[in-house]
C-alpha cells in the first residue's frame, strides 16, 4: 500500500462525504488531461491548467452554499464543476460554441452565469476582488447571511484592486472569504519578486482583519477549515483573507512551459498531489478499492467523452451583425415620467440633488457611494441632509479608491441593486478607469449581464482649478461601446436624464461642470420625471449655420448669438453624447448648409471630431463650407485666470463662427 504524504484529519465526516470530496477532486482532473490532449491535437487554442491546486476550488465550492457567489479565477475548473454546469456547456464555452456562455465572444473561464452563482475574471484580475465587495454588500443590505467568496493568486495581491477591497471589506464588514491561491509564481515571477513579507497571510494585520494559513494541496484541511470559517462568518458578517499553499504543476497557460520553475521544486510539489494523496489516504481507510476507483474513473470518462461530443457536435456559431451589435447594451425601454406644472427656479446643482433624491425615494434597491457624500454631503453638497433621511446604508462614504468602488458597483449590480458613484472629480475617475472601460462596459456583451451603474463627473474648467480638477474628459468614455454618456447643460435636463440613468440598467457617465452647478438657473418641475435619451434640444432656429455642442459651450454659444443678432443659426445642445442624435444633426445640416461644433476639451480625439467626420460622410452633398470644429487648446488645464481663459475655446469661437458664416 503507498502511503500518503499528507496528513488527512476526517475529523466527523461521513464515509460518504469522503467520497463525494474524492469524485469532485477527480473530476475536474480528468477533464484537464483531455483537455491537454486536445490541445496537442489542436482542437483547442488555449489553456490555463489547475493540476495540482484542485483541492482549494473543490473545497471552497464544497463549503459554500448553491445560491452563494464565488468569483474563480481561469485555473478553477473545480468551482464550476463543483457548481455541476453541464460539461457540454462548459466544452461549448471553450470551444466558443453557441451553448456555451458567452457566444463565441470570450474565451476560457471569462464568463459569469447568474443560474449557477458563478461570476468569471477578467484578464486584469484585481477588479473582480472589488466586484466581490458589492456582491458581499448586497447581501449585507439584504441581511440574509450568505458569504461570497472570491479567488486571486499570489500575483494579483500586488495590484492595487488587492489593497482597496480588502481595505473596503474591513471597514464595511463584508461577509467576503478572500481566496488567495499562493503557487509561488506569478507566470514565471517567483514570489521573492512579488512581495517581502513571509506569507500573504501576514497582510491580513494590516487590514484589521481575520488571515488563514491553509494547505491547499489536503482537500479534507481545505474543507474542514472552510466549513468552520465560513458558519462562523455567516453568523458575524466580516472579511477573511486565507492563504492556501499549492502548487500549480503546468505553466501559467499550457504555451508558456515550466523550463523556469527548478526541478526540485517540481519534484518537491509532485508528492504532495492533491488527488493521488488522498486517493491513498481512502484506500488505507479501507473506503476505495482499485476496483471501486477505476469504476468512478470510467463513469466520469463517460461523461466527459460524451459532453464533450456533444460539444463538437454543435455547428459553430452563425455571424449575426444585428445580434452583436444588439448585445452591446441590455435593452431599456424608456418609460416617460411627466411632471405636473408646479415648478422652482432652482440652480443645476439643486436639480441634481433633487433627482438623486427622488430615485433614491423611487427605488428602494438605490445605493449611492463616493468620499465625504455621507454627512458631510459631498464635496459640492449635493448629498448634504441625505444620510438622515436614508442612512448610512445607502448613502455611503468609501475610502479613496475608485477602482475597488466602481468594482463594488458592478458587484451590487450582480446582486439585485442599483448603485450611483460619485467621483469627487471627473479627473479621479483615471484611478477607476480600468473597471469600468473594461468590466462594465464590456460585461453586458460578453455574457449577458448588466452594469447598473451611473458614474457622476463633476468635471470642467473655468473655476480655476488646474490640471487635476478641471477636465471634461467624455472622450475616454465615448469611443467605448457599452457605455452610455450623459452631459446636460441646464437644470432641467440635468434632473430628468438623471432620473433616466439611474432606471436605465445600462453603466451611465453622467458629466455635471462644476461652473454650471451654482451659475444656471431655470424652472424645474418640483417632482420626479424623466427625460429620454439620444435626444438634442433645438435651443435655436435659423438657416444661417447649425451650431452644435453641449455642457459648458452652449452657454458660450448663447452668449455669441446674443451678441450677434444677425446670425440665425440652429443651436443643438445635444445632452447625450453616447446615444447620440444623429439625425437631429443631419437634419440640421442639411437645412443650413454649415456646421460648427464647439467642445470644450481639446480637438483631436475629441467627440467633435468624430461629429465633423459623420457630417462630412453623411451630409457632404449639403454642405457650402468645410466643418469647423473649436475646442481648447493642446495642453493640460492651466491654473491662472489668464492662462485659463487663453486655453478655453470661449473667446475664439465668436471668430470662428463669424468665418464660417462668411465662407
Amino acid at each position: 500500500m503507498i502511503t500518503s504524504t499528507l496528513q488527512f484529519d476526517r475529523k466527523n465526516l461521513s464515509d460518504q462525504t469522503l467520497l463525494d470530496l474524492y469524485k469532485k477532486l477527480l473530476k475536474p482532473r480528468m477533464i484537464e488531461e483531455k483537455m491537454l490532449i486536445l490541445i496537442r491535437q489542436g482542437k483547442v487554442s488555449k489553456w490555463f491548467s489547475g493540476i495540482g491546486q484542485e483541492a482549494i476550488s473543490v473545497g471552497v465550492t464544497s463549503v459554500l452554499n448553491k445560491d452563494e457567489y464565488i468569483l474563480p479565477m481561469h485555473r478553477n475548473l473545480g468551482v464550476f464543476t463543483g457548481r455541476d454546469i453541464p460539461l457540454y456547456r462548459l466544452f461549448s464555452q471553450w470551444q466558443g460554441k453557441a451553448n456555451g456562455f458567452t457566444k463565441g465572444r470570450d474565451r476560457s473561464f471569462h464568463f459569469g452565469t447568474q443560474e449557477y452563482k458563478i461570476i468569471g475574471m477578467i484578464s486584469h484580475l484585481g477588479p473582480q476582488l472589488g466586484v466581490a465587495d458589492g456582491i458581499a454588500l448586497a447581501n449585507k443590505l439584504k441581511d440574509n447571511g450568505k458569504v461570497t467568496a472570491v479567488f486571486t493568486g499570489e500575483g494579483a495581491t500586488s495590484e492595487g484592486d488587492f489593497h482597496e477591497a480588502l481595505n473596503i471589506a474591513a471597514v464595511w464588514d463584508l461577509p467576503v472569504l478572500f481566496v488567495v491561491e499562493n503557487n509561488g509564481y506569478g507566470l514565471s515571477t517567483p514570489t521573492n519578486e512579488q512581495y517581502r513579507c513571509e506569507n500573504i497571510a501576514d497582510k491580513g494585520v494590516g487590514y484589521g482583519i481575520e488571515s488563514h494559513i491553509i494547505d491547499g494541496n489536503n482537500i479534507l484541511e481545505v474543507y474542514n477549515k472552510l466549513n468552520e470559517i465560513v458558519d462562523s462568518v455567516r453568523e458575524n458578517p466580516r472579511p477573511v483573507l486565507l492563504e492556501f499553499k499549492t502548487f500549480r504543476m503546468r505553466g501559467h497557460e499550457e504555451a508558456s512551459g515550466t523550463k523556469y520553475v527548478p526541478q526540485e521544486l517540481m519534484d518537491m510539489w509532485a508528492v504532495k498531489d492533491p488527488v493521488d494523496n488522498y486517493k491513498n489516504y481512502l484506500k488505507e481507510e479501507g473506503l476505495l478499492t482499485d476496483e471501486e476507483d477505476e469504476a468512478i474513473r470510467a463513469e466520469l470518462k463517460k461523461e466527459i467523452d460524451e459532453n464533450y461530443q456533444l460539444a463538437s457536435n454543435e455547428e459553430p456559431i452563425e455571424v449575426s451583425l444585428s445580434e452583436e451589435l444588439d448585445d452591446v447594451y441590455k435593452e431599456f425601454i424608456y418609460q416617460e415620467v411627466n411632471s405636473n406644472n408646479e415648478v422652482d427656479n432652482v440652480r443645476m446643482i439643486d436639480a441634481i440633488s433633487q433627482g438623486l433624491k427622488q430615485s433614491l425615494e423611487r427605488h428602494d434597491n438605490l445605493v449611492i457611494m463616493g468620499q465625504d457624500i455621507a454627512e458631510y454631503g459631498g464635496a459640492f453638497k449635493i448629498t448634504d441632509g441625505f444620510v438622515n433621511e436614508f442612512g448610512k446604508d445607502r448613502i455611503r462614504n468609501t475610502p479613496i479608491c475608485e477602482s475597488a468602488i466602481v468594482s463594488a458597483g458592478m458587484g451590487l449590480s450582480i446582486n439585485g441593486y442599483k448603485s450611483v458613484i460619485e467621483m469627487q472629480f471627473a479627473d479621479f475617475v483615471s484611478t477607476g478607469f480600468n473597471p469600468i472601460v473594461n468590466y462594465l462596459a464590456k460585461v453586458h456583451y460578453r455574457w449577458q449581464e448588466n452594469a447598473d451603474v451611473v458614474v457622476r463627473m463633476p468635471c470642467g474648467a473655468g473655476v480655476q482649478a488646474g490640471p487635476f480638477h478641471s477636465q471634461t474628459n467624455e472622450a475616454w468614455f465615448t469611443k467605448t461601446p457599452g457605455l452610455k454618456v450623459v452631459y446636460p447643460a441646464f437644470p432641467y435636463d440635468a434632473k430628468g436624464l438623471l432620473a433616466t440613468a439611474i432606471n436605465d440598467p445600462n453603466p451611465v457617465m453622467f458629466f455635471e461642470h462644476k461652473a454650471l452647478y451654482r451659475s444656471i438657473y431655470q424652472d424645474v418641475p418640483k417632482d420626479y420625471y424623466t427625460l429620454p435619451f439620444g435626444k438634442a434640444s433645438l435651443l435655436k432656429e435659423g438657416n444661417d449655420v447649425t451650431i452644435i455642442s453641449f455642457g459648458s459651450g452652449v452657454h458660450w454659444a448663447l452668449e455669441v448669438l446674443e451678441k450677434n443678432t444677425d446670425i440665425k443659426a440652429d443651436l443643438l445642445d445635444l445632452r447625450t453624447l453616447q446615444p447620440l442624435d444623429t439625425e437631429a444633426i443631419y437634419n440640421s445640416v442639411k437645412k443650413t448648409g454649415k456646421a460648427i461644433i464647439l467642445q470644450e476639451d481639446t480637438i483631436f480625439g475629441g467627440i467633435a471630431s468624430d461629429i465633423s467626420a459623420m457630417i462630412m460622410e453623411n451630409c457632404f452633398e449639403y454642405l457650402d463650407a468645410p466643418v469647423k470644429r473649436v475646442g481648447s487648446i493642446e495642453t493640460a488645464i492651466p491654473f491662472t485666470k489668464a492662462l485659463e481663459d487663453q486655453y478655453l475655446p470661449k473667446n475664439r469661437f465668436e471668430s470662428e463662427l463669424l468665418q464660417l458664416v462668411n465662407y
